[in-house]
């Protein structure tokens, strides 16, 4: 089955290391977070990638094209023809195709652009900027028992701040901290689509946007509600905390 990751965007709000490469190759430990994310999968025997590239698309190709010397012990013998001798193979076994899906595209509009690819088939697709310890076997065995189009994994998301009530003249009647039962469920990627789903994308749109809220309405989207580990990487401090965990070895999303 194929994994197709969204890795085409600017990550305007992690500018501070964005402004040299993407997102998605922002390093958490001594590897991209992209890396991380294909770990996740490869650990369920998903190793087929479609990557969906854009802003500085090159970044990405480039760190593929040199992944396999970069992750071997080789010798370089500059006086036989300068012949290459690898030592050791110990890299992940994966196939990975690399569309550059253009530099200002939508969402939906990269996702239509790999359909030849993808073929009469489910597929897993997911974004190039977050991490979780989802079991992606039971959200595969879900999407098929549910029949939907789409199963998006509907995550946590804590409250980040302290609550308010306030009553109908505007007056703070109580404040309270944030607890664990001040949470709603979002969109954390991790989807399984049926190729169904390109009929849904009409033109450079975002996926998030109609083709998710038509699917909506026609009862062909599909939640599988996730209480477990999940964290975007939106910003610095993002990129922090994932690295401090990371750093720990208690990194949560480290299934493999």
């Amino acid at each position: 089955m194929k994994v197709v990751i969204l890795a085409g965007g600017y990550g305007t709000r992690i500018s501070e290391e964005s402004h040299l490469k993407p997102k998605p190759m922002i390093e958490i430990g001594d590897k991209p977070i992209l890396w991380h994310i294909m770990k996740i999968y490869s650990h369920y025997g998903f190793d087929d990638f479609i990557i969906c590239c854009g802003y500085k698309q090159q970044v990405i190709k480039q760190w593929f094209a040199n992944y396999y010397l970069y992750n071997c012990d080789v010798t370089f013998d500059f006086a036989h023809d300068n012949d290459l001798l690898v030592h050791s193979t110990d890299v992940e076994k994966w196939k990975v195709t690399l569309i550059d899906t253009g530099l200002d595209t939508g969402t939906g509009g990269r996702i239509k652009q790999i359909q030849k690819y993808i073929g009469n088939e489910t597929f897993m697709m997911t974004y190039g900027d977050g991490v979780a310890n989802v079991d992606l076997d039971k959200l595969l065995r879900f999407h098929k028992e549910n029949h939907s189009v789409v199963t998006l994994t509907a995550a946590k998301i804590r409250q980040r701040f302290g609550v308010l009530t306030i009553d109908d003249n505007l007056r703070i009647t109580s404040f309270r901290e944030k607890s664990e039962n001040d949470s709603e469920r979002v969109n954390a990627g991790f989807m399984v689509m049926e190729p169904e789903v390109f009929e849904y994308i009409e033109g450079d749109v975002y996926f998030e946007q109609d083709p998710l809220e038509n699917l909506a309405k026609d009862g062909k989207l599909a939640a599988f509600k996730f209480d477990g580990f999940w964290k975007p990487m939106d910003t610095m401090k993002d990129r922090m905390q994932l690295e401090e965990l990371w750093n720990s070895g208690q990194a949560p999303w480290k299934v493999w």
